[in-house]
């Protein structure tokens, strides 16, 4: 079984703000993704920025055989949202972007105002699998790509581009933490026994502090002397796949020249020791092929394909 995760960058029909211009430019986006989830062939795809409900169908409907859509209810400004290709029919478990208490709200700009919730919903569904239910949230949390008041993607001053800096980065923590409680729920302290992943653009590299926070325990981590060495931890801790990703593959975006790998794949520990390949792009690539962004997302806007590499694992069965 394959699972992956992929931000899809703008999947919009055309006409709007923010997708392609026209439809030729549309189907070439489409085919260009079809041709990706084709070859990777997952049986369960974490989706993020699917900014109209009915591309994302569009897209399905372009792959073989029957793919089930399932999304968020929560979407952004932008009016984009997380969801699942699904070969199998999920239920959804839950659907949300509280905080959880007594987490506070947090700033977001200069005016002082707040946010009391995530940008963008968290979605969790439950699907079947040989080895019995298999329960997988998907997320989208702040991007670390900063936007100015009026629309603007570059400061006045490096003044602002700190403060906003730091308001990127306490949302996207908070938002970690809502992530992390909705795990919790997942995994009910029984991650030995219950197969759980924890997926989606999590905006930030594995080491970084937001990643951190989804991890629970500390301890065991992969490649590390104690990860094989079973303790209490195990129960509620989630395992990021990165160690296991070649490490001239270890990206799933290239920001200013800059490999970086911010979209993961996180495991319970039932499913982390049935691991038997993870990997970026597609499985017989060399490495993956993405294009060098800039600050300004709109600069991309009729672009085909993606700019991240999806990000996948392959799980066996178990005994």
């Amino acid at each position: 079984m394959l699972l992956g995760t992929w931000n899809l960058e703008n999947l919009y029909r055309p006409g709007g703000p923010f997708g392609p211009e026209d439809e030729a430019a549309y189907e070439a986006k489409l085919a260009a993704l079809a041709a990706v989830i084709t070859e990777l062939d997952p049986a369960l795809l974490g989706v993020q920025e699917v900014g109209d409900p009915g591309a994302l169908e569009d897209l399905a409907g372009m792959l073989d055989e029957e793919w089930h859509v399932v999304l968020s209810e929560h979407a952004d400004g932008r009016g984009i949202r997380v969801g699942f290709l699904s070969r199998t029919r999920p239920a959804v478990v839950a659907d949300t972007k509280a905080f959880p208490a007594p987490l506070r709200p947090v700033q977001v700009d200069d005016s002082g105002l707040t946010a009391a919730e995530a940008g963008r919903g968290f979605l969790a569904v439950e699907t079947a699998t040989g080895d019995g239910p298999l329960r997988v949230a998907v997320c989208h949390l702040k991007s670390k790509l900063l936007s100015y008041p009026g629309g603007r993607f570059h400061p006045r001053d490096e003044g602002e581009r700190a403060r906003y800096g730091a308001y990127a980065l306490c949302r996207r923590a908070a938002e970690a933490t809502a992530l992390r409680a909705l795990a919790d729920e997942l995994l009910a302290g029984d991650g030995r026994e219950r197969d759980v992943a924890v997926l989606g653009d999590l905006n930030d590299e594995v080491q970084a502090a937001t990643t951190q926070i989804l991890l629970g325990p500390p301890g065991s981590e992969i490649g590390t002397p104690g990860h094989d060495l079973p303790d209490r931890g195990d129960a509620t801790r989630l395992w990021d796949v990165a160690p296991l990703i070649p490490a001239g593959r270890r990206y799933s975006r290239v920001q200013a020249g800059r490999r970086e790998l911010i979209d993961h794949v996180l495991l319970s520990h039932c499913l982390v020791r049935r691991v038997t390949a993870a990997g970026t792009g597609l499985p017989d690539e060399d490495a993956p092929r993405l294009p060098s962004v800039g600050p300004d997302p709109a600069e991309r806007r009729g672009a085909s394909g993606s700019d991240h590499a999806p990000v996948w694992v392959r799980i066996g069965d178990g005994d």
